[in-house]
């Protein structure tokens, strides 16, 4: 670890927004899901949600280390324990789907916990996840075609949550609590000691302002 890829993480994990979120009701197509990772990684999502009854998601994760190790993955047996799971920590959910209470995506304030339910190319988001969804949102389109990719509509969403909330100030400072930021942050660092020391039920050591470990985890 290197002072400079120190100060780059650091850096990084400082402008994590742990208010918005990404929920995936039946995504599993793996280059959608490494499509959506990315675009999460890129505008600063923290945690991203997934419905995966079967595992499937965390198999598809995995082949997307680039842009995975820097987002944690939370799975969920079924949408309405998903939905839960986010409201309960305070998120709106938004549903990114054409129905008849949708409004422009360009509408909605992405500065308040907001987490944007994405479905199937095919189906959209399930019914379940519809009657979970405090709003519904729409992607304009001028051309034949009645939708976009998922991947690519979860980019545009995104970004403008984004722009908004850059122009909020929300990525100026920390908004991650301080122990959390410490733990996420040596596992960034040091992935493989890190997962030795969950394997040992060790804590992780703290770090220098070099990110040098004060202590070494694995002699005892």
């Amino acid at each position: 670890m290197t002072p400079d890829r120190f100060r780059l993480i650091e850096r990084t994990l400082r402008r994590r927004q742990p208010d918005l979120s990404v929920l995936a009701d039946g995504v599993h197509k793996t280059h959608n899901v490494a499509a959506v990772v990315r675009t999460c990684d890129a505008v600063g999502v923290l945690d991203v949600h997934a419905v995966s009854p079967g595992g499937e998601i965390p198999r598809h994760h995995a082949t997307n280390a680039g842009s995975s190790r820097w987002t944690r993955l939370h799975t969920h047996s079924d949408i309405q324990h998903a939905a839960e799971a986010l409201k309960q920590q305070g998120f709106t959910l938004v549903a990114a789907h054409l129905s008849s209470r949708a409004v422009d995506f360009r509408a909605l304030d992405y500065r308040q916990p907001t987490a944007i339910m994405l479905g199937t190319e095919l189906d959209g988001v399930s019914q379940a996840g519809l009657a979970c969804a405090d709003e519904h949102v729409m992607i304009p389109m001028m051309g034949m075609v009645e939708s976009l990719n998922v991947s690519v509509a979860a980019a545009v969403i995104l970004y403008e949550a984004q722009r908004q909330r850059a122009a909020a100030g929300l990525y100026d400072t920390c908004r991650i609590p301080d122990a959390t930021y410490r733990h996420i942050l040596f596992e960034w660092c040091y992935p493989d000691i890190a997962r030795r020391c969950r394997e040992k039920q060790a804590p992780y050591p703290n770090l220098d302002e070099n990110g040098q470990m004060l202590s070494n985890p694995l002699t005892t």
